[in-house]
């Protein structure tokens, strides 16, 4: 069996590398952008089904050098892809080039096409391929001079959940949400906090984790379509996840945001996502946020203002922000920004920096500690699954000056 790939948005490959760990595979690199790791058939179902930040799981054919095109055909032509594409299948392909004498992706595409198909017409007997079956998305990452080939597993994104229907101006990416809660010291005992909740991914996501719920339990994947690939491996890693589920009573989890019409949409998400009883949702300002629970969470994803004419109205939460610190200063408070006089706005330094990607807008993510509860034991969760009580660590996880 090949290795496999599991591709993350840049900062958040630690978070990745626990979920693998916890999900019991070994044997892991990992690099900028990826997490690559051993498994078998049945890994290819339960990492879509449980990885809640990884963007895809890719299943990897082969890794060599090559420094033109000639070199590139005769390797991939070489490879055995009947082991998995039938006669049938479609073959897109998509080609990344960076530092590499390799320039042009659109001929290496083209290049790497021709090749499968060669290769495909001998096997199977073929002048024309009919690619009018299941579709094998070809990802050919090429970088100074090393290539790596694989298949895309999971069809569209991870964190395409399937619960959000609707979104807010500003959506914040499922993958990304799960990935600053896991980057958190948030835990399923431990009252949690958005104030800006808009279309509700963070505190769905909480939710999600809190119950143990494999994120793609409710979705289709495009391996489920592929003939080398057993149903019953499917089958299994679904039953796995269902009996994974937990359902004692959690800690409370709090939603609000100013505007109502988001307030709505993210209670359809919720109920969509089958976490609806676990949100408590309100339509209130940052202003009005308290408290009775001694310790807790607030993790939140504020405006950023980067459009003209609301940069002061995103500073002033800020402030209001800063206000709610200091109300509730036993609290552990992690807040995603680009605005860089953010630190300053709330008065206080985090006790982390580390650097994300909200799409391609570059943002802080500030960590700020509040005391450890007493006697908070750490967290039973059962094994295999896809949830860890550590916030996961990595070399550029200190405090950034």
């Amino acid at each position: 069996m090949p290795d496999l790939i599991a591709t993350a948005a840049f900062g958040l490959e630690a978070v990745v590398d626990r979920e693998l760990e916890r999900l019991g595979y070994a044997d892991r690199v990992v690099e900028d952008g990826k997490v690559t790791f051993a498994g078998d058939e049945s890994a290819i179902a339960r990492c879509n089904l449980w990885l809640r930040s990884a963007d895809r799981v890719l299943l990897q054919i082969d890794e060599f050098a090559a420094t033109d095109f000639g070199e590139l055909f005769d390797r991939v032509e070489a490879l055995p892809w009947e082991e998995w594409l039938p006669r049938d299948a479609a073959i897109p392909v998509e080609v990344r080039a960076v530092r590499s004498a390799i320039r042009s992706p659109r001929s290496g595409q083209a290049i790497v096409k021709k090749a499968i198909v060669t290769r495909l017409g001998r096997v199977y007997g073929l002048n024309q391929l009919p690619e009018t079956g299941p579709r094998f998305p070809i990802d050919v990452a090429i970088v100074a001079d090393n290539v790596t080939i694989a298949i895309d597993t999971s069809g569209d994104g991870l964190h395409k959940r399937g619960y959000r229907k609707t979104a807010g101006v500003a959506p914040l990416k499922e993958t990304l949400a799960a990935g600053m809660l896991q980057l958190s010291y948030w835990k399923r005992d431990r009252t949690f906090a958005d104030p800006f909740c808009g279309s509700g991914t963070l505190p769905i996501e909480a939710a999600m984790l809190g119950r143990n719920r494999a994120p793609g339990l409710d979705r289709r994947f495009l391996a489920e379509e592929w003939p080398a690939l057993p149903r019953r491996v499917w089958d299994e890693a679904r039953s796995e996840a269902k009996n994974a589920i937990i359902t004692d009573v959690i800690a409370p989890i709090v939603a609000s945001d100013i505007d109502q019409k988001a307030i709505a949409t993210a209670r359809r998400n919720a109920e969509t996502a089958g976490v609806a009883r676990d949100i408590e949702f309100s339509t209130k300002p940052i202003s009005q946020f308290r408290s009775s629970d001694e310790y807790g969470c607030l993790v939140c994803n504020p405006p950023y203002g980067e459009r003209l004419g609301e940069r002061g109205e995103a500073e002033e939460l800020y402030r209001e922000l800063g206000s709610a610190f200091a109300r509730s200063p036993t609290w552990s408070f992690y807040v995603l920004t680009s605005h860089p006089a953010f630190q300053d706005l709330v008065g206080r330094r985090p006790d982390r920096r580390r650097k994300l990607y909200n799409g391609r807008i570059e943002c802080v993510y500030y960590q700020f500690y509040g005391p450890r509860p007493p006697k908070c034991p750490p967290a039973t969760l059962p094994q295999g699954s896809g949830v860890d009580a550590r916030p996961a660590r990595a070399d550029h996880d200190r405090v950034a000056e």
